[in-house]
């Protein structure tokens, strides 16, 4: 059997080639990533944007993982059993971490990661929650049914710790906090128990005042976060499947961001896009809303690193915003218990979609008309927004800018375009965005015709002697600029492959040549690989290789002529033997054929017989002596094409061996 190949880069030009690039989303994870964390728990995430610095506690492991923007690892503080809530200091010079195993709260120096100090918090039993507010660090501290919150002050030259600052409030355990730092507004909210109350304080004077205090929706608050005008409170609970939203004034309702699933994380960049997290396996994890607007911007669904058919989930409290508003951090953890640091970027834009629609064929040099749309049910785009437009064909590979357009009221455009070049033409259309939509880019491809050019290669069904060297030639017809063929040897069997041998531009006359040794039978292929014009071609031309054959004759006593033929002699009781030399192929078989002389004439002395040939291509076949004298015989060996055991040569017949028996 033949063997035939083709080329990776044809292959996938044949699989695209039928495939439409159409329409698709921008692409908002272009810069989104994720970093394992080697961490066993995850307590709280910190943003410092002076330093570009994420801090993740790790309560079960007793530390602090710090990592750069993009997840690196910069740094690891240990010692610190039970760590949880973390806050930053005002002028991002110090990291302040809750450790609940020492009773204490510990200060790092952000540039160097190394603690300089550690404040003991008057009898104050594992702090587990921070908050900044009024110039004031507020912590939530207690063991089981001893909670309460208290504050520590660092504004003079010595620390001084409050304890009790929760007034007419109670908590069960350390209560889960919430501030906005300028404002002067604190919330609680019990973070052991189903206890559905938040309590809000006003901490701006000299002791804390508390506001309102009263049942919500939720329980087991895993977070809470304050708006950055300090007029509003969001919360994240198991129920209801929703993020809450409520006045810090009387804590009444003002709306919800109905993220669908069971809340695990908030937090409000300080523009006041909130992200509202969820502990989902089978849904979206974070949902991003503008403040006081209850559609959703965007969504991002974690993928599935684990080994359940559930997706990642995100860690409860396990959402920081970057204070730029560029990247929102999450933490989020797999079936394994593995967690994973997400950057998620550009999270505050909505995803616009980009369609193209191109003719699928067209003939060059005339004008052709793409049309699409720019549309985004988040946040609605306005009319006249710009589109860059590139054209990709074989005369600009890398893409020529066209002149922009611009959309239309309902997000339409159109263009035309005359193509100069023919065969696979891709118009390429973006969108870059603007303060609140993400860049959204979309393609098609047309099928613009080019002429067939002339291409041909002499010899088809020649028969050449074994290893002869044939010159094959191909012609070329006219074309536009290309004027390259490649000459392509494909010999039969599939133990040799298909072999460029030639390849360059034809002479004045459109030729090119190449010689082959024809050892088997051979495709010569020549390909034109087409230009701007003309269609790519080829032209095949299978010529044929006889073997070698040979065969030598043994026992036999003289030889002599009879008339003008060559004879072996053999006494009538000797047995001849003929051994066959051919051209070797695996599982190669020659043809015995033998004939006796028969009043004048040669007839066939019975079926012909196949004998498997050595490796080193000999067959020797030995004959029965006649017993008898006076007969003359004549053999010879021959290769027969497909019933020899292969088609890789052409028949070959070897010449007669004539045998006269005598006395």
């Amino acid at each position: 059997m033949r063997t035939r190949t083709i080329s990776t880069a044809t292959a996938l030009a044949v699989l695209f080639s039928s495939a439409a690039l159409v329409a698709v989303t921008s692409a908002p994870a272009a810069a989104d990533s994720a970093k394992l964390l080697d961490v066993k728990s995850a307590g709280d995430v910190l943003v410092d944007g002076e330093h570009q610095r994420v801090y993740v506690s790790d309560p079960r492991g007793g530390k602090i993982v710090v990592t750069d923007y993009s997840g690196a690892v910069k740094a690891t503080l240990d010692g610190l059993p039970d760590v949880e809530g973390l806050a930053l200091s005002p002028d991002s010079g110090q990291v302040y971490a809750a450790v609940a195993g020492l009773n204490r709260i510990v200060s790092v120096e952000t540039s160097s990661y190394t603690q300089s100090a550690s404040y003991a918090l008057d009898g104050a039993e594992k702090p587990r929650t921070l908050a900044l507010a009024s110039g004031k660090l507020w912590f939530g501290y207690g063991p089981d049914a001893g909670g309460g919150i208290g504050s520590l002050d660092l504004s003079g030259a010595e620390p001084v710790v409050a304890l009790g600052q929760d007034g007419d409030a109670s908590f069960y355990a350390a209560p889960e906090l919430g501030s906005d730092p300028d404002s002067g507004i604190l919330v609680a909210g019990e973070k052991a128990t189903s206890s559905d109350a938040l309590t809000v304080y006003d901490v701006s004077g000299p002791k804390p005042e508390l506001r309102v205090s009263k049942s919500v929706e939720g329980g087991f608050f895993d977070d809470i976060a304050v708006s950055p005008d300090g007029t509003q409170i969001v919360t994240a609970s198991g129920a209801p499947y929703y993020h809450p939203v409520y006045s810090t004034k009387d804590l009444s309702p003002v709306g919800r961001y109905d993220s669908g699933d069971y809340g695990a994380a908030v937090d409000i960049a300080p523009d006041g896009t909130v992200a509202a997290g969820t502990s989902s396996w089978y849904a979206p994890d974070v949902h991003i809303y503008q403040q006081g607007k209850w559609s959703k911007v965007r969504e991002y669904d974690f993928p599935n690193t684990g080994n359940s058919s559930g997706a990642d989930t995100l860690a409860e409290g396990g959402l920081a915003w970057a204070p730029d508003g560029s990247r929102l951090f999450a933490v989020s953890e797999n079936s394994e218990g593995v967690f994973s640091l997400r950057v998620l970027s550009e999270p505050g834009k909505s995803l616009p979609k980009l369609t193209v629609t191109a003719p699928a064929k067209a003939p060059r040099a005339k004008s052709l008309t793409v049309t699409g749309k720019l549309t985004d049910t988040s946040a609605p785009l306005p009319a006249g927004a710009e589109l860059t437009v590139t054209r990709t064909d074989v005369e600009s590979p890398d893409g020529k800018k066209l002149p922009a357009v611009k959309t239309k009221a309902d997000g339409s455009f159109s263009l035309a375009d005359t193509p100069p070049a023919g065969g696979k033409v891709k118009y390429s259309v973006a969108y870059a965005g603007d303060a609140t939509h993400a860049a959204a880019s979309g393609s098609d491809t047309v099928d613009v015709a080019r002429s067939t050019p002339k291409v041909t290669v002499n010899k088809n069904g020649n028969v050449y002697s074994y290893g002869a060297d044939v010159s094959f030639t191909a012609h070329l017809g006219t074309t536009y600029k290309n004027r390259t063929v490649e000459i392509w040897a494909n010999p039969y069997g599939s133990d040799k492959p298909n072999k460029l041998i030639k390849k360059g531009v034809v002479n004045s006359r459109g030729d090119l040549s190449a010689t082959v040794d024809m050892k088997r039978d051979t495709d010569v292929t020549a390909v034109f690989a087409g230009d701007a014009r003309y269609a790519p071609k080829k032209a095949t031309s299978t010529a044929y290789a006889k073997v070698k054959v040979s065969t030598s004759v043994s026992k036999h006593y003289k030889t002599g002529t009879i008339g003008s033929t060559k004879y072996h002699y053999f006494h009538k009781n000797t047995d001849p033997v003929l051994t066959t030399s051919m051209t070797y192929y695996k599982g190669r078989k020659h043809r015995f054929q033998l004939e006796v002389r028969v009043d004048g004439k040669w007839r066939s002395a019975g079926a012909s017989e196949y004998f498997a040939l050595g490796t080193d291509g000999t067959s020797a076949v030995r004959l029965d002596a006649p017993g008898e004298s006076g007969i003359r015989a004549r053999m010879r060996a021959s290769y027969i094409n497909g019933s020899s055991g292969d088609n890789v040569n052409s028949t070959t017949h070897g010449s007669w061996k004539y045998l006269n028996f005598t006395r």
